[in-house]
């Protein structure tokens, strides 16, 4: 599967049907799917601690690096989509309706060029 050959419900139901087959239902809740999250993104984040910005451009150059750095995202992936699978949440109205309050936040005449909060623009 290709991102752009993939739609984000077939992925939920792969999921759901992944979880169901195990009965590992009774261990997601939204608490437990949070902290999941939480604790595949620190995982992610550990591929990046100590490392400068060139380190990091040469290993992004390295398959075994990339290999790792996809699993982690893979995992933060699975527990979004699994809580947004379960509690039906639609991720890409979600992320539709955050993208236009952003657009508000940080409108291009403030914010091009610059990584300030929208609150110090």
């Amino acid at each position: 599967m290709m991102d752009s050959e993939t739609r984000i419900s077939e992925l939920k139901t792969k999921i759901q049907q992944f979880c169901e087959a195990r009965d590992w239902g009774q261990y997601h809740g939204a608490k437990d799917l949070a902290i999941g999250v939480s604790t595949e993104a620190s995982e992610l984040l550990e591929h990046f601690r100590f490392k400068s910005n060139e380190e990091l451009e040469e290993l992004l150059k390295n398959p075994g690096f990339r290999a790792r750095l996809s699993e982690e995202m893979a995992d933060v992936f699975y527990f979004l989509l699994r809580l947004s699978q379960k509690y039906d949440l639609d991720l890409s109205e979600a992320l539709t309706a955050k993208m236009k309050g952003n657009e508000k936040k940080y409108p291009i005449h403030k914010s091009f060029g610059s990584n300030k909060k929208y609150t110090e623009l």
